[in-house]
């Protein structure tokens, strides 16, 4: 026993940290608050974003003045070699041909007519060493120029790309929040049924015991009392899976636990239902995001129509040059030779091969693309709309019909319940009334879920979640 608790000591401090399990408790709005801060999607979309300012910070500091310092320093083993041509013998020849100088046969001296020698020649010291600095400012060119309009619409386009996936999570978290709500309370109306089974069953088998039931009676009640038990188990396997669900839409840890504050009722449903009247395009994330990207796609085109003006650039360079015959560039008395110049340049296209012309066409027919998408977004937001409130209203005309029979449901079986007492029913007709009651029960809650449900989807659809 002893070596086995060393063992598991042992085990145990080599194992490593788990983290700590939190409690919450959240509201449904605190729910998708705690995910609109926590999902890993819209945290990557967030640094997305400061990647896009950290872009258009690269693209404003190309507009600024650029510096540039250089320091070289070499030395030449062998010093390069120049050829140059024999110019002494011709200047030499000539000046005796002007002095009429003759040889030993009395003929004029005159230059050999042979091809033109040369001779090799060193030029330059081994040791030699530059120091610098450049200025150089941009004046004109399309891709900078352009980028910098483009600033402020790829950040809006990469805030935009955050508020359609936070419309997503909404939507996602408030379904798996009420998902979760509706199965606790049909767990609940369960846990009920069942106890009113374990009553009935009690008082059956007592009527058994006195002789005014027949065990046919328990065992009906045995059955249904079984069945009850399996689907509490079912149910308890549904409500697991729901908190793990919404653990992870929330951006929760399984290991955390979660309870739900709020409760699902059909005036919540019915309650601060939008009118869709006053809707607009523009009222949509995704919309928003298309026409942002439309921006910016014709920015691109204008971009690549002013890549054929000629881009220009002012410089200035200021150096000194060090040439010495051995290592002493740190000698004060060691002259430098300085160079200052500063000028324009200007590069103008002239032919390309039509490759601006191409790209062009591209950017023109990805702005054609985004057209089209925008088009048919708006065809797909007017179908969702219709098809949106016509499931709204049938889903709350559906809730109100389960609500009605669910009262009624309730009373046939109170009343059924009251003559069973007084020994004027069956056993029969109490189990097929609360049967009954089960299935309204079951088709209340189904409906009082279906309608939040397509609350969350028209609201969503005209833009208003």
């Amino acid at each position: 026993m002893i070596r086995f608790l060393s063992l598991g000591i042992l085990l145990a401090g080599l194992m490593p940290p788990v983290s700590a399990q939190q409690s919450y408790s959240f509201s449904a709005k605190e729910a998708v608050d705690h995910a609109l801060k926590n999902v890993t999607e819209i945290r990557n979309l967030k640094i997305d974003r400061e990647i896009r300012i950290a872009a258009n910070r690269e693209i404003t500091g190309a507009a600024y003045p650029q510096v540039t310092g250089s320091l070289s320093m070499q030395k030449f083993f062998d010093i390069p070699v120049t050829l140059l041509p024999d110019f002494v013998s011709p200047a030499i020849y000539g000046v005796l041909q002007d002095k009429g100088v003759k040889d030993g046969s009395g003929n004029p001296i005159k230059a050999p007519n042979t091809p033109t020698q040369f001779f090799p020649a060193q030029f330059g010291v081994p040791w030699q060493s530059t120091a610098g600095i450049s200025f150089q400012q941009l004046l004109f060119q399309p891709d900078v120029f352009v980028g910098l309009q483009a600033r402020a619409g790829s950040v809006k386009l990469a805030d935009l790309n955050i508020s359609v996936m936070e419309d997503s999570v909404k939507s996602s978290v408030s379904r798996a929040y009420y998902g979760v709500l509706i199965a606790e309370k049909r767990r609940l109306f369960l846990n009920e049924t069942l106890d009113r089974f374990s009553r009935l069953m009690k008082d059956q088998e007592k009527l058994y015991a006195n002789g005014f039931a027949e065990r046919l009676d328990i065992e009906k009640t045995q059955v249904a009392m079984n069945n009850l038990q399996t689907t509490k188990v079912q149910l308890d396997n549904l409500i697991s899976l729901g908190y793990a669900s919404l653990k992870f839409v929330m951006g929760l840890n399984q290991a955390d636990t979660l309870r739900l504050k709020d409760s699902l009722t059909a005036d919540l449903v019915k309650g601060a239902l939008l009118q869709g009247a006053d809707f607009k395009y523009d009222d949509r994330h995704e919309m928003q995001l298309l026409n942002t990207a439309t921006d910016l796609q014709r920015l691109d085109v204008k971009r690549y129509k002013l890549q054929y003006i000629p881009t220009v650039a002012a410089f200035w360079n200021v150096s000194r040059n060090a040439l010495r015959q051995e290592f002493n560039f740190f000698d004060g008395d060691q002259p430098w030779f300085k160079t200052n110049l500063a000028g324009l340049s200007v590069n103008v296209p002239l032919f390309d091969g039509f490759q601006k012309q191409s790209r062009i066409k591209q950017a023109q027919l990805r702005l054609d693309k985004t057209q089209n998408d925008r088009a048919f977004l708006q065809r797909a937001i007017d179908l969702q709309r219709e098809v949106s409130l016509t499931v709204l209203r049938n889903a709350l005309s559906s809730l109100d019909v389960q609500e009605r029979n669910l009262k009624l449901a309730e009373k046939v079986f109170m009343t059924t319940k009251k003559k069973y007492e007084q020994g004027l029913g069956s056993s029969f007709e109490i189990l097929q009334a609360d049967q009954e009651f089960q299935t309204a029960q079951g088709n209340y809650f189904q409906a009082l879920y279906d309608a939040m449900n397509a609350k969350i989807g028209y609201h969503r659809a005209i833009g208003k979640l």
